[in-house]
C-alpha cells in the first residue's frame, strides 16, 4: 500500500502561506527522526531481551548440572514462562516491524513532497528489499532470535525429562 503525497496535506499550500515549504521539510525532519528513534528503542528491546535470555539459559542449565531442577509441575513452571517470554519478544519484534513499516511509508509519501527522495533512491538500490544479495532486512534475522531461544528451552526441559 502506498500513500498519496496529496493526502497528507491538512491545509493546501495556496491558503497555508509562505512558510509551507520550511514547515514541511521540518515535519520531514522530524518525522524521519522519529522513525529512526523506533529503530533504535527495538535494537534497545533485542539487547535487552537478549541479555534476559543468555541469563536465563545459564541459570538453568546450572541449575539442570546440579539437580535443583525436578521433574515437576514446579520444575516445568518456569520453562513455560520463559518460553512465554520468548512468544512476548516475537511480537514485539513484529510490532516494531510493523511499526516502522508504516513511518517509511509516510517518509517516502512526503518525500513525494520533496525536491529529492533520498530514502526513495535507496529502497530502490537495494532492490525494495527482494533481493538478500543486495539487502537482507534485519527484520527476517530477528524473528529467528526469540525461536532460537525458545527451542534452547526446549531442549533444556527435554533435558530435565530425560534426568527422570
Amino acid at each position: 500500500m502506498t500513500i498519496d503525497p496529496a493526502s497528507l496535506d491538512r491545509q493546501p499550500k495556496d491558503t497555508y502561506g509562505a512558510e509551507y515549504e520550511k514547515h514541511l521539510f521540518e515535519q520531514y525532519k522530524l518525522y524521519v527522526e522519529m522513525a529512526d528513534r523506533i529503530s533504535a528503542r527495538r535494537m534497545l528491546a533485542n539487547s535487552f531481551f537478549v541479555g534476559v535470555h543468555t541469563a536465563l539459559i545459564t541459570a538453568f542449565t546450572i541449575l539442570l548440572k546440579e539437580g535443583i531442577l525436578h521433574r515437576s509441575l514446579v520444575g516445568y513452571a518456569p520453562f513455560i514462562a520463559v518460553i512465554l517470554l520468548c512468544f512476548v519478544w516475537w511480537r514485539i519484534v513484529a510490532s516494531y516491524r510493523q511499526l516502522n513499516s508504516g513511518k517509511f511509508k509516510v517518509v517516502h509519501a512526503l518525500e513525494g513532497r520533496l525536491p529529492v527522495a533520498p530514502y526513495d533512491a535507496e529502497w530502490v538500490a537495494l532492490g525494495g528489499g527482494q533481493s538478500p544479495k543486495l539487502y537482507r532486512p534485519l527484520t527476517h534475522v530477528e524473528n529467528w532470535v526469540p525461536l532460537c531461544f525458545a527451542l534452547l528451552y526446549f531442549l533444556l526441559a527435554g533435558a530435565l525429562w530425560c534426568q527422570g
